[in-house]
């Protein structure tokens, strides 16, 4: 499907004391299926809120935003999100914050036997079977993330949206995860959408690196298309005249381009 996911000239603006705040403008935006897509930019610049549209937490003020050929009214098990923070449940195992999500959305179609054995698919899928039954108070915040990654991925959503979920871990953890998102993705051909302020993380992981101007008022600035070959290695892209032209185009539009005229805001 050429139109796997669709925004349309969305705009979003919230109601605050100080009156109307204009978020987004005109944004306009195709997915294909099995896609990965960063979107990228300054701080304000409304990437959460893009992706919180598509994942159906948000409505926009205007235009329209579709889904696998339907408007998207609200979140749905097609569409699954992975936050910067874990959001684990600290009362149940590993195994059971990933189970709790699997019964929700397969609970009224399999028997339990069916729901652990796709709960533990999940969990093996982010090599942490040996963690399953522990709580997340006894593991690290890299192995978190993973139960978080484990947790979407056991709903077999459509579309996986990522916002910043390695953000808050240190520099080898959050590499180590970048490498495995990778092969889970090209394992699942999973459709992917991440929010990033991480230049090297964008062209690393994505077909295309969607860049946001700076808000008020934000929409796409541009697109750089990644035509790196996979599966990618890191240590072979640190020599790599294409990947460093790439990730030169991503900060000369952060640091030079992003800026509009005041005319069009």
């Amino acid at each position: 499907m050429e139109k796997y996911v669709h925004l349309e000239n969305v705009g979003m603006a919230f109601e605050s004391k100080k009156g109307r705040f204009v978020a987004l403008k005109e944004v306009n935006l195709t997915l294909r299926q099995g896609e990965f897509v960063s979107l990228i930019g300054h701080s304000g610049c409304g990437k959460s809120t893009v992706l919180n549209i598509i994942a159906g937490l948000l409505n926009p003020t205007t235009g329209v935003a579709l889904a696998l050929g339907r408007e998207i009214d609200g979140p749905g098990p097609e569409r699954a999100v992975v936050f910067q923070n874990h959001s684990l449940l600290p009362w149940l195992t590993c195994f059971g914050n990933v189970y709790l999500a699997v019964e929700r959305v397969f609970g009224s179609t399999e028997n339990k036997a069916q729901l652990k054995a796709r709960t533990q698919v999940a969990i093996d899928m982010v090599k942490m079977g040996h963690a399953a039954d522990k709580l997340p108070n006894e593991i690290s915040g890299g192995m978190k993330q993973r139960i978080g990654i484990a947790r979407a991925l056991a709903m077999e959503p459509k579309v996986l949206l990522m916002d910043e979920p390695f953000g808050a871990l240190d520099a080898l953890t959050r590499a180590h995860l970048q490498d495995e998102l990778m092969r889970i993705v090209t394992a699942t051909g999973s459709t992917v959408v991440m929010v990033t302020h991480d230049v090297d993380e964008a062209v690393l992981l994505s077909d295309r690196i969607v860049m946001m101007t700076n808000g008020p008022a934000a929409t796409v600035g541009d697109i750089v298309e990644v035509k790196l070959p996979r599966p990618r290695d890191r240590l072979a892209l640190a020599n790599d005249a294409e990947y460093h032209r790439y990730r030169g185009a991503v900060l000369e539009f952060l640091y030079h381009k992003e800026l509009r005229p005041a005319t069009a805001a």
